[in-house]
C-alpha cells in the first residue's frame, strides 16, 4: 500500500500519518498508535496492519501483525468481508463498505448515475 491509502476506514487515517506518528513517537507499545487519530479503535479491522507499521518502524515483533502486503482494492474488500462477518461495527462516518464491483457503496447518495446528477448541475 501507498503513503496516502487509507488505512482505518472508521477515522479515515492513511497510512502516511500512521507511519509519521510511530517515527515521531515512537510508541512504547502498538496499541498506543491509537493516539493517530483513533486508528485502529472504530470496527478493529486495520489493527494487525496498524500492528505490522509498528514493527516496521520500531523493530519489535508484536503478535498477531499483518504480514501480508495489499493493494487498496484487496484490503477494503477484506475489510468489507471482516465487517459482513461480524467482525467489529464501524461508528458513524466510517467508509462505507466496498459494494459488489468492490467501489465504495454510498447509501445516503439516491437516485440516478454521476452523469445525470452533473448534467443537473451544469443546467443550474
Amino acid at each position: 500500500m501507498e503513503l496516502d491509502d487509507t488505512i482505518c476506514y472508521c477515522f479515515h487515517v492513511p497510512k502516511r500519518k500512521i507511519v509519521n506518528f510511530i517515527r515521531i513517537t515512537r510508541p512504547r507499545r502498538a496499541s498506543q498508535i491509537s493516539e493517530c487519530g483513533g486508528a485502529g479503535t472504530g470496527c478493529g479491522w486495520c489493527v494487525p496492519f496498524l500492528k505490522k507499521f509498528f514493527v516496521e518502524g520500531i523493530g519489535d515483533a508484536v503478535e498477531g501483525a499483518a504480514r501480508d502486503e495489499l493493494t487498496p482494492q484487496e484490503y477494503a474488500r477484506q475489510r468489507g468481508e471482516y465487517i459482513s462477518d461480524g467482525g467489529g461495527t464501524p461508528p458513524p462516518g466510517a467508509v462505507p463498505l466496498p459494494g459488489p464491483a468492490g467501489t465504495p457503496r454510498h447509501p445516503e447518495r439516491s437516485g440516478g448515475s454521476e452523469t445525470d446528477r452533473d448534467s443537473s448541475l451544469r443546467s443550474e
